[in-house]
Formats: C-alpha cells, sequence, structure tokens
C-alpha cells in the first residue's frame, strides 16, 4: 500500500491532520472502496477511519486510535525482548 498524501489534498480538511501523523510517523495511507481511510503499519495493524469526519470528534478519535495502536505494539515488542508474558 503506497503512502497517499494527494489522498487529503482531494478530500476532507479534517481528516488532514490525520493523514500527515499517519504519513510522518511510518503508517501506509490508502483509501477503500467504500472510501474511508485505511491505515496500516507492520507490528501494529489495520485501523479504519472516516475520510469525511460526521462530528468534530472524528479526527481526535482517529489519532488516538493511531497512538494507542504505536505504543501497544512497542509495549509488545518490549515484553518479547525482554522475554516477559
Amino acid at each position: 500500500m503506497p503512502n497517499l498524501i494527494p489522498v487529503a489534498a482531494r478530500g476532507s480538511r479534517g481528516m488532514q491532520r490525520v493523514i500527515e501523523f499517519a504519513v510522518a510517523h511510518g503508517w501506509q495511507v490508502s483509501r477503500t472502496s467504500g472510501g474511508h481511510l485505511r491505515l496500516y503499519k507492520p507490528g501494529c495493524g489495520v485501523i479504519f477511519a472516516p475520510f469525511t469526519a460526521s462530528d468534530r470528534r472524528a479526527q481526535r478519535n482517529a489519532l488516538a486510535r493511531l497512538r494507542r495502536a504505536q505504543r501497544q505494539a512497542k509495549a509488545t515488542k518490549a515484553r518479547q525482548i525482554t522475554g516477559r508474558d
């Protein structure tokens, strides 16, 4: 999945910040056939977010999901290195 920064230029200003954050932190951004954002990063899995935000919380919720996934992946990797379960 290629990074599609031009996706932001063609659509929602509300999700621009989410796309920029994702790309800056190594996420791959693409659009689904249904028009949503697909955000993928190895070790973090896939996160789906609306491309056109329906409310003012959508952007913040998407950013929170990205940050949460990164923290969880980092903690999982640390446990694997130290051998703790």
